[in-house]
């Protein structure tokens, strides 16, 4: 130690005290990995404080030294006024779920299927915990971290860096002197969790402080990291787990185990759990082993992450809607537990489903209390012979609503009662039918159901729709039932109203909090096609199929008037819908049918009054295929289709299932028939696989 770094702090020199503060950027930072990290303290707890109390008071006799890397300031940091939104440049993925041995199977065998490999042919996949936390995105530039923020919608989540760099176990810097170095800007991606043994500890401090205990770790984490003052996030115990990455400038690897590495290096806690299997035996063997160590573990996982390794493969799989190919999630079995079933409600939902809902004695189901489960449809309940005052059987698996496995009739009292099926609406009196072929009892009421007016406006605010925040489903309950909202183009008139309203005099709102809610909905008056489509709630459109019709009609006007010629016996047009590879003529029809019905357009003329819908971009580049509508037809020999079809996708191209006047381009595999020769009497150019494999490469996709 040099003599410096023993002085009196009034006795050091500027140079000095610029100098250790750097050291003690670096040694309070090599501790705090130690300690939270690798469970491997190294120094004692008070002279761990007495670094940080030197740090501290050298920074107040020279505040002007004081580095953007300060360990100050991750204690005791100011609360925001709010949190920022965040839009992620690479969408935040979930993931499509595997609950069987079959089904991995059927994920191995469709992954090679796409790549066109054979039984013998390598496969590697990384195989890791799936840990119950809080999604996050760490981005760094230049080495250093300059924003955090949550998962949110996959798309656009919220800002939480201040809190993030209160969390120790999370690195604000990343180190320069590794080999290879480190990229210029690279986004780490991971879960923040709460170990269950500081859990528990919390729980008892605050129960001991007559607070309320918090209900499982992982909404012990996300309420500690969403916190508007982030000192109280630094009180807490969390730990992160980094798995994965998103926005970069370079890879520091070609592989999802490399990359693992280069992560692991830099700082980041990788799962000790994370492994690289070649077979499909080792995969469920992996599933195995960490399922019997599951319950020892000091962390909440629901079940174990499977990735094809390669980079490149994992290119070319793609995405399919809002997750990878090229990964699969295998959960843990439900939860389970048994309890007495009570009564039943009817939910009527937004399209006029009616959902029976069981009541139930309350019970603990992986630590969470239960009281209400679904029982899915009437056709269900007969098919489990389940009545009022039965002992039944119920599961919960993760955030699934809960549901009714069966009934134990060995249990069933005497004066059990059969559940009985409406013929009428609960909520406006109105016929319920089955239309044919649906097992679902619907309300034939439409909009003059109040319980169908409310849970659409419930699901046009709600996050992959408009997405406005501070007007939740209470919210909406409230002001529907005062009659201030009763249709989604009053939401954008609040504002105006104010004076009539006055909604700062409600119980519950104030001045602020009314400011907050306007700035809000006027944040909001611009917003992307996809999401408008969705947020009308038309029934079978979900997101999905919202960006679908975004990206194929590119312009809100232009698509309308297409469904309303094709509601007005328009063939060409209901034939370009039905077209779009992914609509049906079930979906279609539900479609068309929106636009044809007066008051749904009359609502649709009073939103588009009050918001504009952005048109779909171009997609970026120069592709020769962007825009274009092609079709794929034969067997392909050398790429399958479904790569085919993920490749066109990927540079703008609208892939379609039938060949139209509207087809730009045909690719004829072995074997193609009618297609090809309507193609050929339309004069619409083809390509043979050869060819189309040439067109890939000249435009840089081969």
């Amino acid at each position: 130690m040099s003599g410096a770094e023993t002085k009196a702090v009034d006795a050091l020199t500027e140079a000095e005290a610029e100098a250790e503060l750097a050291r003690l950027a670096r040694t309070i930072e090599a501790h705090d990995r130690r300690y939270y990290r690798d469970d491997r303290p190294t120094v004692s707890d008070a002279d761990y404080d007495a670094l940080r109390q030197r740090n501290g008071a050298i920074e107040a006799r020279f505040p002007h030294l004081k580095r953007a890397d300060s360990p100050s300031d991750r204690v005791g940091i100011g609360p925001s006024d709010k949190f920022e939104k965040h839009r992620h440049r690479v969408a935040m993925l979930s993931l499509d779920n595997a609950f069987s041995d079959d089904d991995v199977a059927e994920f191995t065998t469709r992954v090679r299927r796409f790549l066109g490999l054979g039984p013998d042919d390598a496969l590697t996949l990384t195989a890791e915990p799936k840990i119950d936390g809080l999604s996050a995105a760490l981005r760094y530039d230049q080495g250093r971290l300059s924003v955090a923020a949550t998962r949110g919608d996959g798309t656009e989540g919220e800002v939480i860096t201040r809190n993030v760099l209160a969390i120790p176990a999370i690195p604000d810097h990343l180190p320069d002197h590794i080999a290879g170095g480190v990229p210029d800007m690279f986004e780490v991606r991971g879960e923040i969790y709460m170990p269950k043994s500081a859990f528990l500890a919390l729980n008892e401090r605050r129960q001991a402080a007559h607070e309320a205990p918090f209900a499982n770790p992982r909404n012990a984490a996300a309420g500690s990291v969403r916190q508007l003052d982030p000192a109280v996030t630094r009180a807490r115990p969390l730990a992160f787990f980094a798995y994965g990455w998103g926005e970069t400038s370079r890879l520091p690897g070609d592989s999802q185990w490399a990359v693992l590495q280069a992560l692991d290096a830099w700082g980041f806690a990788i799962n000790p759990w994370t492994r690289r299997l070649d077979s499909l035996d080792a995969l469920i063997e992996h599933y195995r082993d960490l399922e019997a160590a599951r319950a020892g573990l000091d962390y909440d996982i629901d079940g174990v992450v499977y990735k094809v390794d390669r980079l490149d493969l994992q290119q070319r799989l793609g995405f399919v809607s809002r997750a990878p190919r090229w990964a699969i999630a295998r959960k843990f079995p439900a939860e389970k537990a048994l309890t007495r079933l009570t009564g039943v409600d009817v939910q009527v939902g937004r399209t006029g489903a009616l959902t029976p809902v069981a009541r139930l004695d309350p019970v603990n189901v992986g630590g969470a209390m239960v009281a209400n489960a679904t029982l899915h449809n009437y056709d269900e309940i007969a098919r489990l012979d389940v009545r009022i005052g039965d002992t039944v059987e119920i599961q919960r698996a993760g955030d699934v609503i809960p549901q009714v496995l069966r009934a134990l009739p060995e249990h069933r009292p005497a004066d059990a009662q059969t559940i009985a099926v409406p013929d009428t609406c609960p909520r406006c009196g109105s016929e319920a039918r089955r239309e044919e072929g649906d097992v679902i009892l619907r309300c034939t009421g439409g909009l003059v159901c109040p319980a169908q007016r409310i849970e659409r406006l419930k699901h046009f605010v709600s996050r992959d729709a408009f997405d406005i925040e501070g007007l939740g489903k209470k919210h909406v309950d409230a002001f529907f039932e005062k009659g201030v909202i009763e249709s989604p183009a009053d939401i954008f008139t609040l504002e105006a109203r104010k004076d009539e309203i006055k909604l700062h005099r409600w119980d519950g709102w104030g001045a602020t909090s009314a400011r907050n809610l306007f700035a809000a909905i006027e944040a909001r008056r611009t917003v992307p096609m996809d999401r408008f489509i969705f947020a009308l709630g038309i029934r079978h459109v979900g997101l999905t199929t919202a960006r679908l019709l975004a990206r194929s009609y590119n312009n809100f006007a232009r698509f309308r008037a297409a469904m309303e010629r094709a509601g007005e016996g328009g063939d060409e047009a209901r034939a370009e819908l039905e077209n779009l590879d992914g609509i049906g003529p079930v979906m279609a029809k539900a479609i068309v049918d929106f636009f044809h019905e007066p008051h749904n357009r009359d609502v649709v003329d009073k939103l588009q009054a009050q918001v504009t819908v952005e048109d779909v971009a171009a997609p970026e580049g120069d592709s020769p295929l962007a825009g274009k509508t092609l079709v794929f037809t034969g067997s392909m020999e050398k790429m399958t289709r479904s790569e085919a079809k993920a490749r066109a996708e990927a540079l703008g191209a609208k892939v379609a299932g039938s060949v139209s006047s509207k087809t730009d381009l045909l690719v004829a595999g072995p074997g193609a028939g009618s297609k090809l020769k309507k193609a050929r009497d339309l004069g619409i150019d083809t390509l043979d696989e050869d060819g189309w494999l040439d067109l890939l490469a000249r435009i840089g996709a081969g």
